[in-house]
């Protein structure tokens, strides 16, 4: 952790962060981009809490002080990774869903741009994944609200697919499996045996719309079981 001195001499090189997240790219977002990448390479290597700002240090080969010019703590790193990483994530399935009104090609999209992101960037997986609760107060927070975000574009999805085929069940529960099934390949991927994202996505989306639908087939059995 920064000293207190440390902490302070930071606070303008935070409200830059702010500042540049909303302009064109500059030497600095350059920098901090890079930055970003040795500290997901730590993280993945050895875990959040047994990485420190010094192992950052001789990653990135920045010295102690020039790395609390960008941060000013180690949970700074980890906000902005996760921030990056879904924020990108979200816009990119925004820009890819204007396109497509079938409810049906709405979901596949949704999974093979959650899998195309992560198979590309999988040690920021893992990162996410192994740090899911690490944040807290308004890095927290905000990384939360993100990510539920992300929950509800995809539960809007399925909710539009069961309206178009008449189908019941509940869109939290499979939706859950969803992420269940995306979030966790980097485990078992391997690029050099398995196929690409565009064919994994394909063979996902076909269980899960099944899946989707057998559970439906399933009610309807039971309610003419219970009539007769």
């Amino acid at each position: 952790m920064a000293s207190s001195a440390s902490v302070a001499s930071t606070v303008p090189a935070r409200r830059r962060v702010l500042t540049h997240a909303t302009e064109p790219e500059t030497r600095f977002d350059r920098r901090l981009s890079k930055l970003l990448h040795y500290a997901t390479e730590v993280f993945y290597e050895k875990g959040y809490a047994g990485a420190s700002m010094r192992d950052l240090s001789r990653a990135s080969g920045m010295s102690l002080s020039g790395l609390y010019y960008y941060f000013e703590s180690k949970e700074k790193l980890l906000y902005l990774i996760q921030k990056e990483t879904f924020t990108t994530i979200v816009e990119r399935l925004r820009e890819r869903l204007e396109t497509l009104s079938d409810p049906e090609q709405r979901i596949r999209i949704f999974i093979l741009n959650h899998l195309q992101y992560f198979l590309a960037n999988r040690k920021a997986m893992k990162v996410l994944s192994h740090e899911d609760d690490v944040l807290q107060n308004g890095f927290g927070a905000e990384v939360a609200g993100i990510k539920r975000e992300y929950y509800r574009i995809c539960v809007g999805l399925l909710d539009e697919f069961k309206r178009e085929r008449k189908l019941e069940g509940s869109s939290r529960l499979a939706v859950l499996t969803l992420f269940g099934m995306m979030n966790w390949i980097y485990t078992w991927y391997n690029p050099r045996v398995d196929a690409d994202a565009e064919e994994i996505a394909g063979r996902m989306g076909d269980i899960f719309l099944r899946g989707v639908g057998a559970t439906a087939a399933r009610k309807k059995k039971r309610k003419k079981r219970s009539v007769n």
